[in-house]
């Protein structure tokens, strides 16, 4: 399995949010320049997390993106989650029809294992987590 760039991306960009989460909104393009990420990308990933409720934007020229939640309260699975549509690594695990050998197939076992594996490693990191750890460093850099 490989995590897309959408993914990537919208972790650290949550991060930065968390990070700036007592400061106040943080601006799209501040954190485009600082992540090198292209704005015209990240603002397709804001759509995701903002339709999902994980963040909410402020306008005007004071205005930006903030976190919905406490950085505690959110997880990386659930930023993953948003941008793959799931963690299944095969389609059978979420919908069986997918697959005439749902019911007798002797890998779905390996399978829904590994989904599991990777669903509670994501589960049991949190963005506060992560923000504490680019409040430790000298230079603040949080690349995944």
């Amino acid at each position: 399995m490989k995590l897309s760039t959408k993914s990537r991306y919208a972790v650290r960009l949550m991060i930065n949010l968390a990070w700036n989460y007592q400061q106040g909104p943080s601006q799209l393009n501040e954190v485009s320049r600082k992540e090198e990420i292209s704005e015209k990308y990240l603002s397709q990933i804001v759509i995701n997390l903002r339709g999902a409720g994980l963040i909410r934007s402020i306008r005007g020229a004071h205005g930006g993106y903030l976190l919905t939640r406490d950085p505690a309260l959110i997880t990386i699975r659930e930023i993953v989650e948003i941008m793959e549509g799931g963690l299944d690594i095969v389609d059978c695990l979420s919908d069986e029809e997918n697959c005439s050998r749902s019911g007798i197939c002797l890998t779905r076992n390996v399978w829904d294992k590994v989904s599991t594996a990777i669903k509670e490693t994501l589960e049991a990191i949190n963005l506060a987590e992560l923000s504490e750890q680019v409040n430790k460093s000298d230079d603040p850099m949080y690349f995944i």
